[in-house]
């Protein structure tokens, strides 16, 4: 009886035993994962940004820039970090905005006008001039014409004669506004002046004059497709007067 009752348990044991075994063998093995590696850490430097919206003419001040972390890998040479200029704020503060700049945007020596200086003297390119000529919102396109437009200057000469002296013209400003992106108080975009000033080079300063002398000059409107267009002065050859005689001057 009890050989019975050992035989019985052996039996109960080893088919318990077998169940057991099926069932860890039924489960999916758990993984365990290994940590990623952390991820490398890139070199930073503080580079000078713009913390506004800048509009051209505007004061540079510690208000409207800051540091910001950079790359290092992506650090162009022109921009000012800490590490070579870490008086910048102070140094820049009063500077000119030559051209707008959005926020964030690196600050570069190249888009600033020295402080106390003149504004246009310092934006003006190398052997440009700037020619200050009179207009209304009849010679202007209704007064539609903004800084950084480019124009065409019409001549006229009577009531039947006008023709084309200069093409392709930049607009540096109507009367003291250099800026486009201003309105007025009403949010109007146009601005109707006394005297747009133009860029120009040494013997399209002297063209304009003399035709100014001599006729009426009215402004074209340009499209901005067709800015690149590099003809800046009409096919025909104009004359200046100069002690007293009439010239004539070639157009490049």
């Amino acid at each position: 009886m009890v050989r019975f009752a050992l035989l019985f348990v052996a039996i109960i044991a080893g088919a318990g035993a077998a169940w057991l075994a099926i069932q860890i063998r039924s489960q999916p093995a758990v993984t365990i994962a290994a940590p990623a590696p952390p991820a490398p850490t890139l070199p930073m430097q503080d580079v000078l940004v713009a913390s506004g919206d800048l509009r051209p003419a505007q004061p540079l001040s510690n208000e409207n820039m800051r540091w910001q972390p950079w790359p290092e890998n992506a650090v162009n040479p022109v921009y000012i970090t800490r590490s070579q200029r870490p008086d910048a704020l102070e140094t820049l503060s009063g500077s000119l905005v030559r051209s707008r700049m959005t926020s964030g945007e690196p600050i570069r020596d190249e888009n600033l006008a020295p402080r106390h200086s003149g504004f246009l003297a310092a934006i003006l390119p190398s052997g440009k001039r700037a020619v200050a000529v009179r207009i209304s919102a009849e010679n202007t396109a209704g007064g539609f014409i903004l800084p950084n437009d480019r124009v065409d200057v019409l001549h006229s000469e009577g009531e039947n004669v006008t023709r084309t002296i200069l093409r392709n013209i930049p607009v540096l400003a109507i009367d003291q506004l250099v800026d486009d992106t201003s309105k007025d108080e009403k949010g109007k975009a146009t601005v109707i002046g006394k005297t747009a000033t133009l860029q120009l080079d040494p013997v399209q300063a002297e063209v304009l004059i003399a035709a100014q002398a001599k006729g009426t000059l009215s402004l074209s409107l340009r499209s901005a497709a067709d800015n690149d267009d590099n003809r800046q002065q009409s096919s025909k050859t104009p004359r200046i007067i100069r002690a007293g005689r009439s010239e004539m001057i070639k157009m490049q």
